[in-house]
């Protein structure tokens, strides 16, 4: 089948499928979407709030309890070890299906009656304020990750020891404020760095050790801004830009510019062979997807594992495959429209629903079978009901899509939504979604933060007593917490690493981080490499390229887009000059 436009129902926009979509969809008995890809992984994204924590009783024993669900939502809410035992029956909410009312209303109203989960943290020890994780011991306000140890603030990091304020980082120990980083120790404020150590304010570096304010360098030690130096010389260099706020901030600035000078590779594409998008690892025919490792056969993939032969998937995704508008579901084939699944087959519409095959709409079920709104039919009842549903919905343009916005738990800027594709107030609710707004807080801020020392060794102990006020003040649309605290791990790490105190809650520090990424947006662009130098003259090539003293003829998707300041070089260009 060629290749289609069609017209978004939900934004008006033109979209495009590609023939190899069409064969999916025929794989997977689900017709060609009607949403752009756009509206249909926000779609799925609002069916997850992974940081937006409250206080709250579980419903069921009556402790206090650390949970996503505000105290005021309808939901009764278990604590973890309530929602896995057997004081509840899932069964026993069950409806029965009416074959007269819209499926869709009936699930809500299944949604509506069913217990939840109070976070996803599963083989945690002492990690009270972490969610969508597992096997972490002593972690503070992580998400998204797993077997970590001692780490805060942070997100999407796994195997790391000693870690703050990291986003995307892998078997990493004593690294702070660094995107996208693998194989590092003693590592701060850099990005798209591996297998290095003692690296500081850096971009693209590979198997460097001592370096300070680099650009694409490999297997490089001792340079400072690169430039070589030695060991005293280096040393002599960097000793003014730790501890101090104010000369953190000045060398900031001066790095960003020194950065716009050197090319950038197209796309954080590595060890992978036809894929488009960005931070995709070890990865075969993955299309427009962001974070994906070790994935194969997938597009429109968001923080995904050991994902094969799927479209518009985001979390998880381990060991699955023929995944369709699926949120958070893994060891799983043959699922569509699921949110936080293990487990599962031939699964459509439902929500934690674990262990279990051929069900379809159904909430907190474990080991089941042929369900639907969590009551049990023989094999020949449930395909008529089953089938009953897919036709209404296929009659409604919206069999294939994730499940409604409109039965999500959680607000619009309450989810991964707004970290994705952030909106204002006013935009959300234009276009559909609810809106959550701050709540009045009566925090009593001791300390401004501009008041606060500059330097880390004028910072007495009693900072873990204080109030901080958020520099933002609120007035962001980061789900800025107006406050914070140092929790005293917290002072020993910024003294360990001499590093300043931040002047900014960790939710705005996490939305910085965020920003530091692309986008999840592709621009077709040609490499802007000529020959001798760089399209825009400031960089000159050290070496000669295949295509001479000619522009490069080289074209791709870059979530670079046009009107950005970086050079964008392709692939071979790009290796030519830094590797």
């Amino acid at each position: 089948m060629n290749q289609e436009i069609k017209i978004c129902q939900n934004c008006k926009k033109d979209f495009i499928i590609d023939p190899d979509d069409f064969a999916f969809y025929e794989k997977i008995k689900v017709p060609p979407p009607t949403w752009c890809p756009e509206c249909r992984l926000k779609r799925i994204l609002v069916w997850r709030n992974e940081r937006i924590l409250y206080k709250r009783k579980c419903n069921l024993c009556g402790k206090s309890i650390i949970t996503i669900y505000h105290p005021d939502s309808p939901y009764a809410v278990y604590c973890l070890d309530c929602y896995w035992s057997d004081k509840w029956d899932p069964y026993s909410y069950a409806r029965t299906y009416n074959f007269k009312k819209p499926f869709f209303e009936q699930l809500g109203e299944l949604f509506f009656r069913t217990p939840k989960r109070a976070m996803g943290n599963t083989g945690a020890n002492n990690c009270e304020y972490v969610n969508n994780a597992i096997d972490n011991s002593n972690c503070y306000l992580i998400f998204n990750s797993g077997n970590n140890e001692d780490s805060s603030y942070s997100s999407g990091i796994r195997k790391c020891r000693d870690v703050m304020d990291v986003h995307y980082g892998e078997n990493l120990e004593q690294c702070y404020g660094v995107v996208n980083a693998q194989n590092c120790s003693r590592c701060t404020n850099s990005e798209n760095i591996s297998d290095c150590v003692d690296v500081h304010l850096s971009m693209d570096l590979r198997g460097c050790q001592n370096c300070f304010g680099c650009v694409d360098l490999t297997r490089k030690n001792y340079h400072f801004f690169n430039v070589p130096l030695s060991k005293e010389q280096w040393e002599e260099k960097i000793k003014d830009f730790f501890g101090s706020l104010n000369s953190l901030s000045l060398i900031i600035k001066k790095f960003k510019e020194f950065s716009l000078k050197f090319p950038k590779r197209y796309s954080n594409i590595y060890k992978s062979s036809n894929c488009i998008g960005d931070y995709i690892f070890e990865s075969k025919n993955a299309k427009n997807c962001l974070e994906a490792m070790r994935c194969e056969d997938c597009k429109n993939g968001l923080f995904v594992r050991l994902l094969k032969d799927s479209i518009d998937v985001a979390g998880f995704g381990y060991n699955s495959e023929l995944l369709l508008s699926c949120m958070a579901v893994g060891y799983s084939s043959r699922v569509i429209g699921c949110s936080n699944m293990k487990d599962g087959q031939d699964v459509y519409y439902s929500l934690l629903t674990n262990a279990s095959q051929e069900c379809i709409g159904c909430d907190g079920l474990k080991n089941a079978k042929n369900c639907v709104l969590n009551k049990q039919y023989t094999q020949e009842e449930y395909e008529k009901i089953k089938n009953h549903i897919i036709e209404e919905l296929k009659q409604k343009g919206v069999y294939g899509l994730g499940l409604p916005s409109s039965l999500s738990p959680w607000a619009y800027n309450e989810t991964m939504a707004q970290e994705i594709f952030p909106l204002t107030k006013e935009q959300a609710l234009e276009q559909g979604y609810s809106w959550k707004d701050p709540e009045p807080r009566d925090y009593q801020i001791t300390i401004k933060p501009q008041d606060l020392p500059d330097h880390i060794k004028d910072v007495p102990e009693t900072i873990t007593k204080e109030v901080i006020g958020c520099s933002h003040e609120g007035k962001c649309n980061e789900q800025c917490t107006e406050a914070f605290r140092i929790i005293p791990q917290e002072l020993q790490f910024y003294r360990k690493m001499n590093l300043p105190l931040p002047r900014l809650c960790p939710n705005c520090r996490h939305y910085g981080r965020l920003k530091q990424r692309n986008p999840l947006k592709l621009w077709k662009r040609q490499c802007q490499c000529t020959g001798e130098k760089s399209e825009n003259g400031v960089y000159q090539n050290t070496t000669s390229h295949n295509h001479g003293n000619s522009p490069c003829p080289h074209e791709f998707e870059t979530p670079y887009s046009p009107d950005r300041p970086e050079i964008v070089y392709c692939e071979e260009c790009y290796l030519k000059e830094v590797v």
